[in-house]
């Protein structure tokens, strides 16, 4: 295994991840109580924006990865790849809240967030990914995939949380 897969993730990256958790489940809590009739969810429109924001954050990561190797490594245009996706994804979907969707756009994100870290796991097992990383990535992620899909199920039904 290769020396990016053995690297331990240090425990302040973790506590960021988990607090980075926190304006989702602020703003899906918050999203999720406004009924979906309604014309205007500024909580949705915040947690939209907020996942755009956190799936460019993690394409990122990659162009990190990659520009850190001083030499074209196996994987260095993959991850360079990866570094673009997550950007186009999350625009893509800011742009389809704003024109089409709002369901969609949740959509779009919920994929996405799926599409990375499969994708990454994919790379961690050929060596180029952290072990450490992987392991907060799956966790912060399926959190995220549950409160997007959460909400996004709310919608289409037209339910809301009531408490």
């Amino acid at each position: 295994m290769s020396e990016p897969a053995r690297r331990k993730l240090p425990r302040l990256a973790a506590l960021l991840g988990a607090a980075g958790l926190v304006p989702f489940l602020v703003c899906a809590i918050a999203a999720a109580r406004i009924d979906p009739a309604a014309g205007s969810n500024p909580w949705l429109a915040a947690l939209v924006a907020y996942a755009a924001a956190v799936l460019s954050f993690l394409g990122a990561i990659h162009w990190g990865l990659a520009l850190a190797e001083a030499d074209a490594a196996v994987g260095q245009r993959a991850r360079l790849l990866l570094g673009v996706l997550p950007a186009l994804i999350a625009w893509a979907a800011l742009v389809t809240d704003r024109l089409l969707a709002t369901e969609l756009a949740l959509a779009l994100l919920i994929g996405g967030f799926i599409a990375v870290v499969v994708v990454e796991e994919q790379g961690h097992r050929r060596g180029l990914i952290p072990g450490g990383y992987m392991g907060l990535r799956w966790a912060l992620s399926v959190v995220v995939v549950a409160l997007l899909t959460t909400v996004l199920v709310l919608r289409l039904i037209g339910a809301r949380i009531i408490f």
